[in-house]
């Protein structure tokens, strides 16, 4: 959803707009038809109707599961969500069809939204999901170490936990500061690669408020490669030398611990698995483990359990190595 918004602002921000640019260009010459959805969210109103991004049920729900709830979304939830958002503004006639015909119409919305991922997500998924499950587990980390005042006081510079509360600054989804306000089964939160730098709480919902920030690391997923052939690349091990990206800036670090090794802490400033390097680089995935298993050792890299998948990043002496400094986090907060 927020990916799409994205196409329609005037102003793109600066971490997304590599992928902007590429999307406008795919777009450009093979257009994708949105009647349903687009009039729904690009409305020009503070808020959308919340139940076209459900409350996930699980940690990293499928796509298809998550069009299978929306399309199963009562009536009566459609039409309450539809006059919340355009409450004293003229509906426009995919609201209108919306509220007469909701099984219908939810189908068609669904069907539109899985074309929208086809086409604009899922060539450049290997490279988001990642990013998106090390937010989690570091996340997960600050709430387990340090409760939620540890949590929110790292999430973002607008957000503010203080007596329990929890309250949102410079907003544009009302009076600011906002109080974020927790449904029945409390409030979830979703790290986001395209909502940077905002935060976005759903303003009501049917059991959960949902709370959309900026991943950590966000700028890092279009870091790395180059745009070709419509697609994201990021170079190839070719007769034992590396080439890519990166030209000559890294002669130092490549005398010291070889080329592939060196353009793995690049490619690792946004967090991979092994198996998703090799496929990026070109290379088996025990060639991978090996350099991985060495630049661990050596403190360059770290690691972290997500799920039944390890994920790799280059860690701050790492950075150093490479001349590129010691925040590894992109601009994902500020």
């Amino acid at each position: 959803m927020r990916a799409v918004q994205l196409l329609a602002d005037r102003e793109t921000p600066a971490v997304n707009a590599p992928w902007v640019r590429w999307a406008r260009s795919e777009l450009g010459w093979r257009p994708l038809r949105l009647p349903r959805l687009w009039p729904l969210i690009v409305n020009g109103l503070p808020t959308h109707p919340e139940f076209l991004v459900p409350a996930p049920e699980v940690r990293m729900p499928e796509l298809g599961a998550e069009l299978a709830r929306l399309r199963a979304t009562s009536a009566t939830s459609v039409r309450a969500s539809l006059h919340r958002v355009w409450e004293g503004h003229p509906w426009p006639e995919s609201a209108r069809e919306l509220a007469a015909r909701p099984r219908e119409s939810l189908a068609e919305i669904a069907a539109e939204i899985g074309e929208c991922y086809d086409r604009l997500i899922a060539p450049h998924w290997e490279r988001i999901r990642p990013v998106l499950e090390a937010d989690i587990v570091y996340r997960a980390g600050l709430l387990a170490g340090g409760g939620a005042r540890s949590l929110f006081s790292d999430l973002h510079p607008d957000l503010h936990w203080s007596g329990g509360t929890l309250t949102l600054t410079d907003t544009d989804q009302g009076p600011s500061p906002l109080k974020i306000m927790l449904g029945p089964d409390g409030v979830v939160l979703m790290p986001s690669i395209f909502n940077w730098p905002l935060v976005s709480p759903s303003r009501a919902t049917s059991t959960q408020t949902i709370m959309l920030y900026p991943a950590r690391g966000a700028a890092t997923v279009w870091e790395g490669g180059a745009w070709a052939g419509g697609a994201w690349t990021g170079g190839a091990w070719t007769g034992g030398a590396w080439a890519g990206e990166g030209g000559g800036r890294e002669e130092a670090a490549e005398a010291l611990l070889g080329a592939p090794r060196v353009r793995l802490l690049a490619a690792l400033r946004s967090p991979a698995t092994t198996t998703a390097l090799a496929r990026r680089l070109g290379v088996t995935p025990s060639a991978v483990s090996q350099h991985l298993a060495v630049l661990h050792r050596g403190g360059l890299v770290d690691k972290r359990r997500s799920g039944r998948a390890v994920l790799y990043q280059t860690t701050a002496l790492g950075l150093a190595l490479l001349g590129a400094g010691s925040d590894s986090s992109g601009a994902s907060a500020s």
